[in-house]
């Protein structure tokens, strides 16, 4: 089965537009005030229905990712330390819930458990205190820990150069690439010609 891929953290209209031309499935919008990748609100741009908005959240409140599912998104992506019990009132909003995990190689894969009935994916990242965006990659050797049937996207440090060997880690709970900073000119803003150039690797 073919990856799915989601470009994360956008914001500039200009190049969204651009994105949203080439073969992607999920946009990433950030809604946390201390990452240089946020935003206060979705972009205007017209974004095709095949391309899914996410918006991603860190210990917020359900109050207000309820206002921005309002808004129009439609997966929500939570990056920080919310429980279990959060992520299913986040769920029974009637939203796919994706649950970021830091990975390293301590990481004790049983966190996970108590999460199964209340997500409907994991996103496992690089550990890091700004909660994501570090361009560093983990051991993906590590992944084989992990125990669960929850699919998964992988994040952290994927490039033009590791891309390939991502796609080729061959666990088929392995859905999806989550692509940010190493495809950036600057903070939110992507350049589209590497991001063409690593999907024609996939």
């Amino acid at each position: 089965m073919k990856l799915q891929v989601k470009v994360c953290g956008m914001k500039d209209d200009q190049n969204i537009s651009e994105l949203i031309k080439l073969p992607i499935d999920y946009i990433g919008f950030i809604f946390y005030d201390q990452s240089p990748r946020s935003v206060l609100k979705i972009p205007t741009v017209q974004i095709p229905g095949s391309i899914k908005k996410v918006g991603v959240f860190v210990n917020d409140t359900v109050n207000n990712i309820r206002k921005k599912l309002d808004e129009g998104l439609h997966v929500i992506q939570l990056h920080g330390a919310e429980t279990p019990e959060f992520c299913k009132e986040i769920q029974d909003l009637g939203v796919p819930v994706i649950k970021a995990f830091g990975i390293h190689e301590e990481f004790n894969w049983a966190t996970l458990e108590n999460y199964v009935s209340h997500v409907d994916y994991f996103l496992f990242d690089t550990r890091s205190k700004q909660h994501g965006g570090t361009g560093q990659t983990f051991n993906w050797e590590v992944l084989k820990g992990y125990k669960l049937h929850i699919p998964y996207f992988l994040s952290g440090g994927l490039s033009k150069q590791n891309i390939k060997a991502a796609s080729l880690i061959g666990d088929k709970r392995l859905i999806g690439l989550d692509l940010n900073s190493k495809f950036e000119l600057k903070p939110g803003l992507k350049n589209i010609n590497e991001l063409q150039n690593a999907l024609n690797l996939l």
